[in-house]
């Protein structure tokens, strides 16, 4: 089958349907006004209002510094479930393996994020501890099968002959995953590094569960202030993450697309 009959049409609404509200939100960052509805002229009174905003800068900073720990933390554990998946002979429970580190994409974040709670919530009242280390851990465990999932995919599709080449030449497996293993799969490491750190600077819903007082990252910051009053301050907030996401996505997709 070479053509399908009317795809072009459901595809286009489709993309209409997405983007359209976003769109919207994005032409609306830069009016003048305070309405969400109304055009007042064309400003960047919002983003400036935003930049200028001290609990934007701290909730930015602490957004950025959470996903930049979670994300570097899940990328290393991703990295050495990735190398003893794909790297070792088959053994009892590797279905399981690979079940249990996609689980987390699979069961609604909801789910996840009660269950964080509970288990959290425990801990806390037993050492009356409430650093941002809960935080830290929820959104590794999170991160985890996303930085996986490419990491896996670039092993998968190297030529082990090379590695094999350097067993033959007495390299140790350091030393060959040192020279030639790790070279090899960079580009999935940085893509699954990139695609954690977006996914941990989105989440809402497991940082809304598991965060203490002080502790809003943008995202819930935003939801805050969606319950209070909607300013185009949200909106230009909104862009600029949705900006920053759109550049990290290009690059994952770029980086995932090299050959070998």
């Amino acid at each position: 089958m070479r053509t399908l009959p009317g795809f072009s049409v459901i595809a286009l609404f489709t993309m209409i349907v997405l983007y359209a509200p976003i769109m919207i939100l994005v032409i609306y960052s830069f009016n003048e006004g305070t309405s969400l509805a109304i055009w007042e002229g064309f400003s960047l009174r919002w983003y400036r209002q935003a930049a200028a905003n001290e609990a934007v800068q701290d909730a930015a900073i602490r957004s950025l510094y959470l996903a930049f720990i979670a994300s570097s933390i899940g990328t290393v554990a991703a990295t050495m479930a990735a190398l003893a998946t794909t790297r070792t002979r088959r053994f009892p429970g590797k279905t399981m393996i690979y079940a249990l580190i996609n689980q987390p994409l699979m069961v609604p974040e909801i789910v996840t994020a009660v269950a964080l709670l509970i288990v959290f919530a425990t801990i806390k009242v037993w050492t009356g501890h409430t650093s941002m280390i809960y935080l830290i851990v929820a959104h590794t465990a999170f991160c985890i099968p996303f930085a996986y999932l490419p990491i896996r995919a670039r092993l998968e599709t190297m030529d082990m002959s090379l590695e094999t080449a350097a067993r033959d030449l007495y390299a140790s497996p350091w030393l060959t995953f040192r020279k030639v293993t790790l070279p090899l799969m960079w580009p999935g490491i940085v893509a699954g590094l990139m695609l954690a750190f977006v996914i941990s600077l989105d989440t809402v819903v497991i940082t809304e569960f598991v965060k203490s007082a002080g502790q809003e990252t943008l995202p819930t910051y935003m939801l805050g202030q969606l319950r209070r009053v909607v300013t185009p301050e949200v909106n230009a907030i909104s862009t600029v993450i949705l900006a920053a996401g759109a550049i990290l996505v290009a690059l994952f997709f770029r980086l995932t697309q090299r050959k070998g």
